[in-house]
């Protein structure tokens, strides 16, 4: 059974192997859970976000702490999962959208070419 989403300018992948530099290249924005390393990719790519990390029920909840530091530092769309529903899906992805433009300029304000550098110093001083 096939259960594509047929709507124009949407693809969609059952996995995304070699491909993924490429498509993450052509993404406008992105629909993520909340893992650290996700996170600051899209970051540092400037991707603008939405947000739907695994509920404490099924994870440590670290997920949820990195969305809504990411939400109040102005980076992303933040949704919970108990709260997933189609219609507050949509009505995100709308609002994401809308405020796009925002969320990139937020995240050229965050330095993250110098990253590397700053953990070594810092381990240099406290080593």
């Amino acid at each position: 059974m096939n259960d594509s989403i047929r709507t124009n300018g949407y693809k969609q992948f059952e996995y995304i192997n070699d491909e993924l530099a490429d498509v993450m290249a052509m993404a406008d924005m992105v629909v993520s859970r909340a893992g650290s390393n996700s996170i600051f990719e899209f970051l540092t790519l400037r991707k603008p976000m939405l947000l739907i990390p695994l509920s404490k029920a099924v994870s440590r909840g670290d997920q949820i702490l990195n969305a809504k530091s990411f939400k109040a530092q102005g980076l992303c769309e933040f949704l919970e999962e108990e709260e997933l529903e189609s219609e507050r899906f949509v009505d995100m992805i709308l609002r994401l959208y809308e405020k796009r433009l925002d969320y990139i300029h937020n995240m050229e304000k965050i330095n993250t070419d110098q990253s590397t550098s700053k953990l070594l110093d810092l381990i240099k001083v406290y080593a």
